[in-house]
């Protein structure tokens, strides 16, 4: 862009920048999605095409950022592990967020017809995020059994725990 006098706007901006060298999980999960998941009629405990659905956005987020190279799913909650090294966006906070998160509700969308092909969109999912930055090895698997503990402790009621897990192992 060239310079203008306009350009001290950019001052303003924050500094999210996340700190080098530790694992990043971004955690994305369904705002509403009990509600969204009655109006839709999924079947419970699980309903098989919502969860494919989920999956096929994981994939597609995964293929689209290489350097998430683990997602772990759950119901409507997808955990994405980036690399230590990840300099994705120079690893700004927002920035990665908002890609990742709006790469899998717009895959959501996009798809929904691919796995619903009976039932009509009767309004636009939606997906909170968040980043957390893990130092060690040690707490990224303490987090990822925290998750699998969480999965199996909320599925208990009715027998069945389903959850995913990506690997991605990329060429680059």
């Amino acid at each position: 862009m060239a310079k203008s006098k306009y350009e001290y706007v950019k001052q303003f901006e924050r500094d999210d920048s996340l700190i080098p060298n530790t694992w990043l999980v971004i955690r994305i999960d369904g705002r509403g999605f009990h509600k969204f998941s009655e109006r839709h009629q999924f079947e419970k405990p699980n309903d098989r095409r919502a969860l494919d659905l989920m999956n096929k956005c994981a994939e597609t987020v995964m293929t689209e950022i290489h350097d998430i190279i683990l997602a772990y799913g759950q119901s409507d909650e997808y955990s994405f592990v980036l690399k230590k090294e990840c300099d994705l966006y120079c690893r700004r906070e927002a920035k990665i967020l908002s890609t990742i998160v709006s790469l899998f509700t717009s895959n959501y969308v996009f798809l929904w017809k691919s796995y619903f092909a009976d039932k009509e969109l009767q309004y636009p999912p939606s997906f909170d995020g968040r980043i957390v930055q893990y130092p060690s090895d040690n707490n990224l698997r303490d987090y990822l059994s925290w998750r699998q503990a969480d999965c199996k402790h909320f599925h208990k009621t009715y027998s069945l725990c389903y959850e995913s897990i990506c690997l991605h192992i990329s060429l680059y």
